[in-house]
């Protein structure tokens, strides 16, 4: 099933309607959809590199707004909504390990570092941000610094680098992802402490 929709959301990069599915894909991503945008956004950049930055804002923007769905949804219609999802993907248990042990410091973190390399999956921590009440306007500037950081930078390195980025970016980014959310959490701390 997976390998479909890979396959379906792959062909959509290539159309002529590839802005609006970037979109979609982006908005749903954060809340429900197993794929990541990446799926579309890489190859769109590399085939039009001009335009890695319009498609950078389109992704970073409905990222943002899909992330807010999840909060809705983990805020207002976890039960009905996204236990089932949860259950569907297998990841009710990874869920209810983060929920256990969440306060809005690893919150926090788990939106920089989900934002940035998808780890935990996004949508977990959304709904799970929605279900521990994180504070909404916080919880927006995360997802904007977190998935703008990501998108803008992806794109401005496929833009300059093409192809050859894009194997670099696939080995390492998790960990250039890991290090750049300790080090805004840490930040963060510092300035909490003032």
């Amino acid at each position: 099933m997976f390998r479909r929709l890979y396959d379906w959301t792959l062909r959509w990069a290539g159309s002529r309607h590839a802005e609006t599915a970037l979109g979609v894909v982006s908005l749903v991503e954060s809340s429900v959809f197993p794929i990541p945008a990446d799926v579309l956004f890489i190859p769109m950049c590399l085939s039009r590199p001009e335009r890695a930055m319009r498609y950078a804002l389109i992704a970073t923007v409905t990222s943002v707004l899909g992330g807010v769905l999840g909060w809705l949804i983990g805020m207002y219609a976890f039960d009905i909504l996204a236990r089932p999802l949860l259950e569907f993907y297998g990841k009710m248990a990874a869920f209810e390990s983060l929920r256990s042990g969440t306060g809005d410091t690893a919150i926090l973190l788990m939106l920089v570092t989900s934002g940035l390399s998808h780890l935990p999956p996004m949508k977990v921590v959304t709904i799970l941000s929605g279900v521990v009440a994180f504070d909404l306007k916080l919880f927006i500037l995360s997802a904007i610094v977190a998935r703008g950081g990501r998108f803008f930078l992806l794109g401005w390195l496929l833009k300059h680098f093409g192809v050859k980025i894009v194997d670099f970016i696939e080995r390492r980014f998790p960990w250039i992802a890991l290090g750049l959310a300790v080090v805004l959490t840490a930040v963060w701390l510092v300035l909490k402490g003032l």
